[in-house]
């Protein structure tokens, strides 16, 4: 690697620290990223991380290394990126939306996936508990929305705070192993829940 090229290892590596990388929102860090894959892997290796790097989708994002063990409490294995557990209502969601970016990709439309915030709610509301307060469901719905724009698979349009774009790093995250996994936990709560209300 030449001196002209370690000034910007730094802050991509900053920014891979902080979150995602995205090509449309930070280009010139996309660029440098682009140019000094090598020495990112080769740096974060040694923190136990890897690169997740999608060049046609245009993100990437540092993730644990895979170990034999999973124990968080083991001294040998620290982890740097901090695994969350996610509510009924988070995971949801994802799949719900993870399952949209599916169909649009199989129409061949744009790649761009864009909803009204009341057309994610309604896509919600089918699986939602039944509670005697509409208002109460509602409002579930809209911490989990909130919850998936925070970590960063959902975002709103700029002066259109109703209208949310799904992020295509989901796929990252929502693979078919999970949202089938998912699909079959929905499918006995829809059965359990015809069967109490008989």
């Amino acid at each position: 690697m030449t001196e002209t090229q370690t000034p910007n290892l730094a802050p991509v590596l900053i920014q891979l620290f902080k979150g995602v990388v995205y090509a449309d929102q930070h280009p010139r860090l996309w660029q440098a990223l682009l140019e000094l894959q090598a020495a990112v892997r080769d740096y974060i290796r040694i923190l136990g991380l890897t690169l997740y790097f999608d060049e046609t989708e245009g993100y990437a994002f540092l993730r644990q290394q895979d170990t034999e063990t999973d124990d968080e409490d083991s001294p040998d294995t620290p982890r740097l990126v901090a695994k969350r557990t996610l509510t009924y209502p988070v995971s949801l969601l994802l799949a719900l939306l993870r399952k949209r970016l599916a169909e649009q990709d199989a129409t061949g439309g744009d790649s761009r996936v864009v909803l009204e915030r009341a057309q994610v709610v309604e896509m919600m509301r089918v699986f939602m508990p039944e509670h005697s307060n509409e208002a109460k469901t509602i409002d579930q719905i809209n911490i989990a929305i909130n919850k998936v724009i925070e970590y960063g698979f959902l975002r709103t349009l700029k002066q259109q705070d109703d209208m949310l774009e799904i992020r295509r790093i989901l796929k990252a995250f929502v693979d078919a192993q999970w949202l089938g996994e998912l699909d079959t936990k929905l499918k006995t709560y829809t059965v359990l829940t015809e069967v109490n209300d008989a």
